[in-house]
Parts: C-alpha cells; sequence; structure tokens
C-alpha cells in the first residue's frame, strides 16, 4: 500500500521513458512522508485505443488508491505533486489528473496476513 495506477495513452511510451515516469511517481509519493519506500506500487497501463476530447488526445490519469486515514490536505498535496510533475514530464500532454481512494483498514487484506 499505496497503489498508483496510471491509465495513459500509448502515445505517452513515445514521449517518455516508461520507468522514469513510473520512478517519478514512485519518488514523488515516497517524499511526501506518507508512505514507506518498501509499500509504494506503481504501474502504468498504456491504452492504444480511447476516445479523449473527441479525438485522439494524450493522456495520463493517475488512479492513487491508498490506506484511509490521511487528511484531505495531505491527499490534496499528494495530488498536485504527482500532476505537477507529470507536467514537467509532459507539458505538450492536454489532459493529466488524478484522483485519490482510501482503501477500509477493515476490508483490505494481502498475503502477509494470513
Amino acid at each position: 500500500m499505496p497503489h498508483f495506477i496510471l491509465d495513459c495513452s500509448e502515445n505517452i511510451l513515445e514521449i517518455q521513458e516508461p520507468k522514469k515516469v513510473i520512478k517519478a511517481v514512485f519518488e514523488i509519493a515516497f517524499s511526501t512522508g506518507l508512505f514507506e519506500r518498501n509499500d509504494i506500487k506503481v504501474r502504468l497501463n498504456p491504452f492504444k485505443y480511447s476516445l479523449v476530447q473527441s479525438g485522439e488526445a494524450d493522456f495520463i490519469h493517475v488512479f492513487g488508491n491508498i490506506m484511509e486515514g490521511r487528511t484531505t490536505a495531505q491527499k490534496k498535496d499528494l495530488s498536485t505533486q504527482i500532476v505537477t510533475t507529470l507536467n514537467n514530464l509532459f507539458p505538450e500532454v492536454p489532459i493529466i489528473s488524478i484522483n485519490i481512494r482510501d482503501f477500509e483498514k477493515v476490508s483490505y487484506f494481502n498475503k502477509s496476513m494470513i
């Protein structure tokens, strides 16, 4: 925990090296102090086909899934820093966005909890 899943147009992979993008999001998430380095997971899903702005505009949307307990201000700061970083990497991309969703502690379960 947390998981940051980047959905993007396939063309994004030609603009920047995918590992550079994943690493940038990882480092921003860690720099906030909200998460331990070994807990952060970042994945990138390129889409070959999409309809954005009534056409084929490039896009990046980050789904941030984090454990409940962070304040609204902390989540806003995290969102702002990630979008700002991605905007610096992709100034020509018209749509860069994020949303943060909280996992409930009571319903979260993983292999290490067995």
